[in-house]
């Protein structure tokens, strides 16, 4: 399907509207400690999750009923429209129940298979994120994009989790990169992709990923001037893995995970 700029920009302006309510749900359970299960893969899931999930299924159902929706805690809804939005009511749900700032709400509207918007809510932080395709990328209305730092030796590098990246076969790659740049922080999950987008770091590196947690980043990333990839450096939401880059890093950081990867 085709869809003209004039629907783009009506679908993001309601997937922010709908991004900053869901996070006002998710502020009312945070530091509360909301009832929290753990899921077959060890991850938690709150009521705060679920919550928020709910409430973002029925308003695109309301306003959108002929579309897709796919969202980490329910699963798939199959529309007809040949548009489906990919929600993670919370990403970063261990820093969630942790008291932990650093977690947000996604939601993407993919068209076609390609993700075309991007909304990204920092509700603690009060900062939101969005971007759709050809439109540029904003935080909190104003344009932002990535930094033009050219080197690693002048870059922060961030990551969701070092530890992981041992556990699941990127540890060289990662300390290959790790060696190269200014400094490094665990300013992870969908915060560390923001940093990037926003200029405030140059490199994210996440070992495993979801579609969920994949599907908002890529154009947020690449509407701010950056490159957000897999680790093999494809452009893809279904990878398992996500590497997000200001774009001048890119070529170097691909490179190096390649020559490393376990």
């Amino acid at each position: 399907m085709t869809i003209q700029a004039t629907e783009l920009n009506d679908a993001l302006e309601f997937a922010v509207e709908i991004a900053r309510h869901a996070g006002e749900i998710t502020l009312q359970y945070f530091r509360k400690e909301p009832e929290t299960d753990t899921k077959a893969d060890g991850s938690f899931v709150t009521i705060a999750d679920r919550a928020a999930e709910s409430y973002l299924r029925r308003a695109i159902a309301e306003k959108f009923p002929d579309d897709s929706v796919l969202g980490e805690e329910e699963g798939e809804t199959h529309g007809r429209s040949g548009r489906r939005w990919i929600i993670d009511p919370i990403d970063g749900t261990y820093s969630f129940v942790h008291g932990v700032p650093f977690y947000g709400v996604l939601i993407a509207l993919e068209i076609d298979g390609e993700p075309s918007a991007g909304v990204i809510n920092l509700p603690v932080l009060d900062e939101i994120v969005y971007a759709a395709k050809g439109m540029g990328c904003f935080l909190n209305g104003r344009r932002t994009q990535v930094s033009t730092t050219a080197t690693l030796a002048e870059s922060l590098l961030v990551c969701t989790d070092f530890v992981g990246c041992v556990r699941y076969g990127s540890g060289k790659a990662l300390g290959a990169i790790q060696g190269r740049v200014k400094t490094s922080r665990t300013w992870g999950d969908c915060y560390g992709h923001v940093l990037v987008a926003t200029g405030r770091a140059e490199v994210m590196l996440d070992p495993v990923m979801n579609l969920w947690d994949c599907a908002a980043l890529l154009p947020i990333v690449e509407e701010a001037g950056g490159r957000f990839s897999d680790w093999r450096g494809e452009r893809t939401i279904n990878g398992g893995n996500a590497i997000s880059t200001n774009g001048r890093l890119f070529e170097e950081v691909i490179g190096l995970v390649s020559a490393n990867l376990e």
